[in-house]
């Protein structure tokens, strides 16, 4: 609590809604909005994110401050989001239709999933409807509007293949 003196507060704000299901040794810091969402066991989530309702993250993800994971996308186990990363839920994003505003019912989420161990750079954004494949690098910047194969590095805007088939061990 800030006091009269001081002002400040040392208290982290987090708006964690009670339909959120959160695993086991979750972290997660400040100024963070949850809802509607599964959150695996043994994740960190930074500062300054977001993570909508209907998404699903695996257990042992990290995902890195300033970070945008909306409707309808799925990290699988292990994976590595950087910072000031976006997903996107549709591909055809509008205000209004016919002069009249929007609803949920005007539009259909359309999913991406990030398969285990995949790597997602920081500043990248990911478009609606790809697979990002098992253990895939996505290289820091890039605009990701295509599946990425299982161990390949995918750079760019467009983000296309560089190398093909880094595959961990």
């Amino acid at each position: 609590m800030p006091t009269a003196t001081s002002g400040v507060s040392n208290e982290p704000i987090q708006r964690i809604a009670a339909d959120v299901k959160l695993g086991r040794n979750v972290r997660i810091f400040g100024f963070t909005n949850l809802y509607g969402c599964e959150i695996g066991d043994d994740v960190k989530i930074g500062t300054f994110v977001e993570i909508q309702k209907g998404a699903k993250i695996g257990h042992r993800c990290k995902i890195s401050s300033h970070t945008f994971i909306c409707e309808g996308v799925t990290l699988e186990d292990e994976v590595f989001i950087g910072h000031n990363v976006v997903f996107t839920n549709d591909r055809y994003p509008r205000s209004t239709a016919n002069g009249r505003m929007q609803t949920e019912a005007d539009w259909a989420c359309i999913p991406t999933l990030v398969k285990r161990g995949a790597s997602i750079g920081s500043g990248a954004v990911l478009l609606c409807g790809i697979t990002v494949g098992e253990n895939a690098m996505i290289g820091a910047g890039s605009v990701v509007t295509k599946d990425g194969p299982a161990g390949a590095t995918v750079a760019g805007n467009p983000a296309r293949v560089v190398k093909s088939k880094n595959v961990r061990t």
